[in-house]
C-alpha cells in the first residue's frame, strides 16, 4: 500500500464558500418565492396605471398659462409618481423585505441556511443586498416607464418634465431609492420579530401608520417626523414651496437624504446584531 504522502486535511477540505456565492444563493432563494413575480408584477403596474390616469386628467383640465409654472412641475412630476404610488411601493418593499427574512424562520430554513454559513452577518448582508438590488431595479423600471409616458402625455400641453432637470431627477431618484429603504427596514423588523405575518403588520405600523401620528406642531415631533422614511421621500418630492402650508420647523432635502442612509444601515446592522445574538 502507497501512502500519498501529500495527502492532508486540505486535500479533501471543501473550499470555503465566497461571499458571491452566498449572493448567488440569496438571488435564487429570493426569486423561489411564488408571490414575489405577482406582487412586483402587479404593483408596477397599479403605479404606472395611476400615473397615467393622473396625467390624462392634468393634460385635459389644464389651460396653458393659466397656473405658477413651479407649481404645474410639481403637478406633472407628482402624476408620474404621487402619494398612492409611494403607498404602494412602500407596502410592497417592506413586506417583502420582510418575508425574505421571516419566511425562513417560518419554515424553518433559516437553521439549513446558517449551519450552511456559520457567518450570520454575511447572510444579512447578503439578503440585504439582494433585497435592495431587486428593489432598485424594480423602482428604475417602474418609476422611469411611469415617468417617461406621463410626461410624454403632459408634453401636449406645455408642462412635461425632463430627467435633466435638476428637480426631476431629485424626485425620480427619491422614488427609485425609496423602494430599497422601505425593503431593508422590513428585512431588519423581519429579522426581529421573527414570524411572516408579525413581520409584516409591523414593517406596516412603522412606514405607514407612525408617520400620520406624528405632527411638525413641535420641535421634537417635527424632528420625529422627519426622521421617518415616508416624510423623508414627501419632503424630496416637494419641488417648490409655493402653496405648501408654512412650518416653524421644515424638514430639509439634506436631512432626507440622511434619514434615507441612515434607516438602511441602521435596519441591516440591527438585523445583524440580533440575528448574531438569537440564533446560536
Amino acid at each position: 500500500m502507497t501512502v500519498d504522502h501529500h495527502a492532508g486535511p486540505r486535500a479533501h477540505a471543501e473550499p470555503r464558500a465566497r461571499f458571491a456565492d452566498l449572493l448567488a444563493a440569496e438571488w435564487i432563494s429570493f426569486w423561489s418565492l411564488r408571490s414575489v413575480r405577482w406582487v412586483l408584477g402587479l404593483s408596477a403596474l397599479a403605479i404606472v396605471a395611476a400615473g397615467l390616469k393622473s396625467a390624462l386628467y392634468t393634460r385635459d383640465h389644464y389651460t396653458p398659462g393659466e397656473d405658477d409654472p413651479a407649481v404645474m412641475a410639481q403637478v406633472a412630476l407628482h402624476d408620474a409618481f404621487d402619494l398612492a404610488g409611494a403607498d404602494i411601493l412602500m407596502l410592497v418593499a417592506g413586506g417583502i423585505g420582510a418575508i425574505v427574512i421571516a419566511g425562513e424562520y417560518a419554515t424553518g430554513l433559516i437553521r439549513t441556511t446558517l449551519a450552511a454559513v456559520p457567518d450570520r452577518r454575511a447572510v444579512i448582508v447578503a439578503k440585504a443586498c439582494v433585497s435592495a438590488a431587486v428593489l432598485f431595479g424594480y423602482g428604475v423600471l417602474t418609476v422611469g416607464v411611469s415617468f417617461g409616458l406621463t410626461q410624454a402625455i403632459l408634453s401636449d400641453a406645455g408642462i412635461g418634465q425632463s430627467l435633466t432637470d435638476p428637480t426631476a431627477l431629485r424626485y425620480v431618484a427619491a422614488a427609485v431609492l425609496f423602494g430599497p429603504v422601505c425593503a431593508l427596514v422590513g428585512l431588519g423588523l423581519g429579522t426581529l420579530i421573527r414570524h411572516g405575518a408579525g413581520a409584516v403588520v409591523g414593517t406596516v405600523v412603522v412606514l405607514f401608520f407612525v408617520p400620520s401620528l406624528v405632527t411638525e406642531r413641535y420641535r421634537w415631533s417635527a424632528d420625529l417626523l422627519h426622521a421617518l422614511p415616508l416624510p423623508a421621500w414627501q419632503r424630496l418630492a416637494r419641488t417648490t414651496l409655493v402653496g405648501q402650508r408654512p412650518s416653524e420647523y421644515p424638514a430639509t432635502v439634506a436631512g432626507s437624504w440622511i434619514t434615507f442612509a441612515a434607516w438602511s444601515l441602521a435596519s441591516v446592522a440591527v438585523a445583524a446584531l440580533a440575528i448574531r445574538r438569537r440564533d446560536h
